[in-house]
């Protein structure tokens, strides 16, 4: 196979799924044998793939769970108004504890609670589960052995990041909403203990949270 026929065949797999794929997932498209491309032609017809974007409405991105084509950033804000389903909309409560959970995983919910001075809505930590964004890696060993919290892969993918190194430092940003300003609308920063936050989340005041500002491109 020649590295522009090995170019080819990466791209249409690229495009073909719906989700991100690995140098270790395209290389499952062939076979064991003399022919197999390597792993280093593999990430050499990427890169080149991800050239022959410049300029482009599109680009080759790779974020935590692989490689995949998607519609670039700064153009997705116009794109989405093609869409008609109207953005979720999630809780200024929900987005602080998101942050908290990025920044200082593995976190607890008592810790989460004790850095934002509110109760944890059950509701909150729902949500951040069944959007995959966060899941349980461990238990912190004290009495009760509480769950500890930290984010996902697919937190990753959602925001366009490859690594949690890539996130804004504290130092950087206010809130969350500042590593995809696009995404929201309305947002706060996260609340510190030494504040005068409710007693409880607000978690009926929504803040607009705008889904696939990141847009990958679909098979049809």
């Amino acid at each position: 196979m020649t590295s522009a026929q090995l170019k080819n065949l990466v791209e249409a797999a690229l495009l073909a799924l719906n989700s991100p794929l690995t140098v270790t997932e395209l290389l499952a498209m062939f076979e064991d044998g003399p022919d197999k491309p390597d792993r280093r032609a593999v990430r050499k017809a990427l890169d080149e793939l991800q050239r022959d974007c410049a300029g482009r409405g599109v680009e080759l991105k790779e974020v935590a769970s692989g490689f995949r084509y998607q519609v670039r950033t700064e153009l997705a804000d116009r794109i989405n108004r093609l869409f008609q389903d109207r953005p979720q909309r999630y809780s200024q409560a929900l987005l602080e504890t998101l942050a908290i959970i990025a920044y200082r995983q593995p976190v607890t919910r008592g810790e989460i609670e004790d850095i934002r001075g509110v109760s944890l809505s059950a509701g909150i930590v729902r949500t951040l589960f069944e959007r995959e964004w966060i899941k349980v890696v461990g238990h912190r060993d004290v009495p009760g052995h509480p769950e500890l919290l930290a984010t996902t892969s697919g937190f990753l993918d959602y925001f366009n990041l490859k690594a949690l190194e890539e996130l804004p430092s504290l130092g950087e940003i206010k809130d969350l909403s500042q590593i995809e300003p696009d995404l929201f609308e309305q947002t706060g920063p996260v609340s510190d203990a030494g504040g005068a936050p409710a007693a409880q989340d607000a978690e009926q005041t929504p803040v607009a949270f705008e889904d696939d500002n990141v847009i990958p491109l679909q098979r049809s």
